[in-house]
């Protein structure tokens, strides 16, 4: 990833997690971004100015430079920048950001942005999960503001315990700041996508291809790019749910935020989908499983031969049928990609695989082939009753089927 030539305001709240500004500021420059930092008066009582503005490359704005004779309005000029990250974010500078308050220089800077803005909290568990903080949370996701974190671990001075509340690593932070910025898996920030309707939710999803080794060197693969699955899991993310993604071997980082596992044969995709999916609500099935793999697979690279060669292959376990044989209240959404009779065909997997819906892709179509960054499906049910999807990107197929999956999953509960 890159984030050469943008911007980056990191705002540093009054946590002792603010020590870690400096190196979430480092790690963005490391990335080519240009970065300002403004720190708020609790900030400073735990890290100093000459820290923060040795990292950032600039000089630290605060209350008391917002405050001095200038020629601008500074709370307008740090606002104008391609995205916000607040490090450490308190309950106090949430508060004052959800009230609309404007009397500080972190407060007014928030009013003034309109770019992503990523707030990374760090506080007790039990500050995290009052309803006063957790109703500041929803009222700022509600203008389309992310979040990321806290995560679970260790916090705050010793003996004080742990649970969630402690802040995202330095290289979280960044990657997370870049993926807003339109590096891959580049982030739609849009209010729709802020709305928290899978919190409390649990989402596998499978993404990429599988490699079935015929010998040392040499597998059987597919050209999937991964980035339909990545991008499912970055929207249930982004909505609130706790997400694994189990990915065959594709050029794509690792979403920040995401239980990522990496696998490459079909035999040990399986065995992670399966084991993850015992936990899942939603399962979400879009990698390109090979068919077949090696019925026996050499030791050594074999030596090329004159003539033809018989390789003799296996079938490969069908994953998404297990995952429907032992489906009970999980969604299990799976992938078809059909040159011709496709609705027909998904209807027919759909129904054998005890799938809620499958999602038909058209591999012939222009732009929406493997490794673009859009796709043209159709929803198809067991019933053959279908949704013709017109072509958009990946990211919001994503978030029509996840919008499906939750229609699904509200049918099937009690009352």
């Amino acid at each position: 990833m890159s984030a050469a030539g943008k911007s980056v305001l990191v705002i540093v709240a009054g946590s002792i997690a603010a020590v870690k500004a400096p190196a979430v500021l480092r790690r963005l420059r490391e990335q080519g971004a240009q970065t300002q930092v403004l720190a708020t008066r609790a900030a400073l009582e735990f890290i100093t100015e000459l820290s923060l503005a040795t990292a950032a490359g600039t000089p630290v704005a605060t209350d008391e430079t917002w405050f001095s004779p200038r020629a601008d309005a500074q709370h307008l000029t740090l606002g104008k920048v391609d995205a916000v990250v607040i490090v450490g974010a308190s309950a106090e500078l949430l508060a004052r950001a959800a009230g609309g308050h404007g009397s500080d220089l972190a407060s007014a800077t928030l009013l003034s942005v309109q770019c992503p803005v990523l707030w990374v909290p760090a506080m007790n568990e039990r500050m995290w999960g009052h309803p006063a903080v957790q109703a500041n949370v929803a009222t700022v996701r509600s203008w389309g503001h992310l979040f990321l974190g806290p995560a679970v671990g260790a916090f705050g001075t010793a003996g004080e315990g742990s649970g969630v509340g402690r802040m995202s690593e330095p290289e979280e932070i960044a990657a997370r700041v870049l993926e807003l910025l339109g590096g891959p898996g580049d982030v739609d920030v849009s209010p729709i996508q802020a709305i928290q309707d899978m919190r409390g939710l649990r989402v596998v999803v499978s993404a990429g291809p599988t490699r079935e080794y015929l010998d040392p060197v040499r597998f059987i693969s597919n050209p999937s790019s991964g980035k339909m699955g990545f991008a499912v899991a970055q929207e249930a993310r982004d909505r609130g749910a706790q997400v694994t993604l189990v990915t065959g071997p594709v050029n794509l980082a690792d979403p920040a935020g995401v239980r990522v596992v990496r696998i490459e044969s079909a035999l040990q995709l399986r065995d992670e989908v399966v084991g993850a999916a015992e936990w899942a609500d939603i399962v979400v099935m879009t990698a390109a499983v090979a068919d077949y793999r090696a019925a026996e697979l050499a030791t050594e690279k074999q030596a090329k031969v004159a003539g033809d060669v018989t390789v003799h292959l296996t079938p490969n376990p069908d994953i998404l049928a297990e995952l429907g044989r032992n489906k009970g209240e999980r969604v299990l959404v799976g992938f078809a990609m059909e040159t011709h009779a496709g609705v027909e065909r998904a209807a027919g997997k759909a129904q054998r695989k005890n799938a809620d819906f499958i999602l038909l892709n058209y591999p012939t179509r222009e732009g929406t082939a493997f490794g673009g960054d859009d796709n043209e499906v159709t929803l198809v049910r067991a019933d053959g009753s279908h949704e013709d999807w017109p072509r958009m990107s990946k990211r919001e197929v994503a978030r029509k089927l996840l919008d499906a999956a939750l229609q699904v999953k509200q049918k099937a509960a009690p009352g």
